[in-house]
């Protein structure tokens, strides 16, 4: 049996709620990716184009500094990483992430909410930062059903 890794970034709690009922199913570990300094609803404006999200989407090569880290991912075959969509790719707090440890073999399996777009180039965005991760694009917004099938990837 493969162990599993759900780490998730959630910067209301939607993603959140979801990244733990998908731990739960598939009987993963769980890990928090937390900002150094957390979002304030200011920061997450979107409409406004100083805001901290659109300052850190802007620059593709943003990395905020996360709260802490996984310092070892060598036990783990499978990783799901939630978070939001934020202007059609993950937040860069992702790449971040990924860049903190050797993904190389790993199975990295997306799992985003969104309030209307889709995973977009996702992907594409985040494969740089995880070479020889294999890529799943998952689902968006998934329903009950759909973290069940996800959780027996």
């Amino acid at each position: 049996m493969s162990k599993k890794l759900v780490a998730y970034f959630s910067a209301t709690g939607t993603t959140a709620s979801l990244a733990k009922k998908l731990a739960e199913a598939a009987d993963a570990d769980i890990f928090e990716i937390r900002p150094a300094i957390p979002y304030t609803m200011d920061d997450l404006n979107w409409r406004d184009r100083q805001s901290r999200s659109s300052m850190e989407m802007s620059d593709r090569s943003s990395r905020p500094v996360m709260a802490e880290t996984v310092t070892d991912v060598s036990g783990y075959d499978t990783v799901y990483i939630c978070f939001p969509v934020w202007w059609y790719v993950a937040p860069t707090i992702i790449n971040t992430f990924l860049e903190s440890c050797d993904f190389s073999g790993k199975r990295i399996i997306l799992f985003a909410t969104s309030g209307g777009s889709g995973f977009g180039k996702t992907v594409e965005g985040l494969q740089s930062s995880a070479p020889g991760a294999n890529f799943i694009a998952g689902k968006v917004n998934p329903s009950t059903a759909d973290i069940s099938a996800l959780a027996a990837m």
